[in-house]
């Protein structure tokens, strides 16, 4: 019997990401590393800090997929209003969490800062959250149930999600392979529909570039059958070469910022 596709969703929050102030890295990351798992990102949302909207999507996609993971708005000022909503979306108490304090008085004893009265904000969690832990700035992240609530600072939230990522269980591993060819998308659109038609179980996309002034267009296959996408993609090439172009590699993506 097959694995079950597993499927995750990612709120962003941050006025800062919505005014095009601060520019989201924490995205791409997450879907590469929770496609390694077998687990497929069907859905992000970007938010305000706004209380109502942050519980709207997490009870919205809480409900719909089997991980949800929050970026932003977990720090010690004003705003950082995440923890607070992700209590009232599940009708938990907020209060101190007694290990997350420890944690804090350590730490910032240790480094010799006052832990005043905004920092110890970084001690509240949901009555009854499974702490995650942050070795980078020690002020935790936590889960209830399926929500993971992680930070926005991206080697933050790296360091969170790496300590997450054992507890995660995925199900059938998405493959991709790629292939480019100097056409434009309109020169190959009615073969690739016929060869979609012929491949339903996989997610045929096609995604224009252009190069030296010529048109061209990667051609992306996804999917759990790793001999269908090997005979898509054969197709898909003979497909190519009878249009007049030639299949090749795509170059490998910029290594992300941040």
């Amino acid at each position: 019997m097959p694995e079950p596709v597993v499927t995750a969703a990612v709120i962003v929050i941050g006025n800062e990401i919505l005014s095009g102030r601060t520019k989201d890295v924490n995205v791409a990351y997450l879907a590469r590393q929770l496609t390694a798992l077998g687990i497929v990102l069907a859905e992000v949302r970007m938010v305000r800090d706004d209380e109502r909207a942050i519980i709207a999507a997490v009870n919205a996609l809480r409900a719909q997929h089997d991980y949800v993971f929050t970026t932003g708005g977990i720090g010690p000022t004003h705003d950082d209003i995440t923890c607070e909503a992700v209590a009232r979306a599940f009708g938990l108490p907020y209060r101190i969490n007694p290990e997350a304090e420890r944690i804090l008085v350590d730490f910032y004893r240790d480094t010799g800062r006052e832990l005043n009265e905004a920092r110890m904000r970084m001690a509240h969690t949901p009555e009854g959250a499974t702490l995650i832990d942050n070795p980078v700035s020690r002020a935790p992240g936590f889960r209830v149930e399926n929500v993971h609530v992680l930070a926005g600072i991206p080697a933050v939230m790296r360091a969170m999600f790496e300590s997450v990522a054992p507890t995660l269980k995925g199900g059938r591993t998405v493959k991709s392979r790629e292939v480019a060819v100097l056409l434009g998308e309109g020169d190959v659109a009615a073969r690739l529909e016929g060869l979609q038609e012929r491949y339903p179980a996989l997610e045929i996309g096609s995604y224009p570039f252009v190069r030296d002034g010529s048109f061209g267009t990667t051609l992306v296959l996804r999917g759990t059958d790793e001999a269908e996408i090997d005979s898509a993609a054969g197709e898909l090439c003979t497909i190519l070469r009878e249009l007049g172009g030639e299949p090749e590699s795509p170059p490998a993506p910029p290594a992300p910022v941040g």
